[in-house]
């Protein structure tokens, strides 16, 4: 195990992203990010690796919370219904079907393009997932590369609980909605972006 000691509180997102850096500076095929209070349990990881060793043109997996039979996915309700709101705006904002920015269960592919998505600080402390999925889109947009939808795959979690002590008030959900106009302001819209050549 390798701890990483930053000099100040930057927030989750800038703690992830200088995480993910130190991890690609190593000889790994994947690298990712797990929330440290382990409402996905850590066995999860494997199965997530699982779903990119069967399918090689994947480059992430998220993990889903989605409430099925035969999982145990326990959100307090309030979580659950302010969830599907805000998932419901940023997919329509990313023009892509995703159900769960928000879960802290992702795995990367380690890639040639992989370290773009991570080079610059992220412009949201909270909603750097949706960022994350921003800056892909932009990448891509243009070149011959494949788009998000073709990359991204989402695995519903066989076990998600949330843990006590986690609030979500209504204040975090406004910030949020704030966070999530800023980053389509900056990658998404019209003005945001120029065309690269084909690659």
């Amino acid at each position: 195990m390798r701890v990483l000691r930053l000099p100040r509180n930057v927030g989750k997102g800038e703690a992830v992203r200088a995480g993910v850096l130190d991890a690609l500076q190593r000889d790994a095929r994947y690298v990712g990010y797990w929330d440290a209070d382990l409402s996905t349990p850590l066995t999860a990881i494997a199965t997530l690796r699982d779903v990119l060793e069967a399918h090689p043109a994947l480059e992430m997996v998220f993990g889903a919370r989605v409430q099925l039979l035969g999982r145990e996915v326990r959100r307090r309700a309030l979580r659950h219904y302010l969830g599907r709101a805000f998932a419901t705006l940023v997919s329509s904002m990313l023009r892509l079907a995703i159900y769960d920015t928000q879960c802290g269960a992702k795995l990367f592919r380690v890639t040639a393009s992989l370290p773009e998505l991570f080079r610059e600080p992220f412009l949201t402390r909270w909603v750097f997932d949706v960022e994350i999925i921003a800056r892909l889109i932009r990448a891509r947009r243009g070149t011959n590369r494949p788009p998000a939808e073709a990359v991204i795959y989402e695995y519903p979690l066989e076990t998600w609980v949330d843990v006590a002590g986690s609030k979500v008030r209504g204040l975090d959900f406004v910030r949020a909605m704030g966070d999530v106009l800023r980053i389509y302001r900056h990658y998404l819209a019209p003005r945001a972006w120029t065309a690269p050549r084909p690659t």
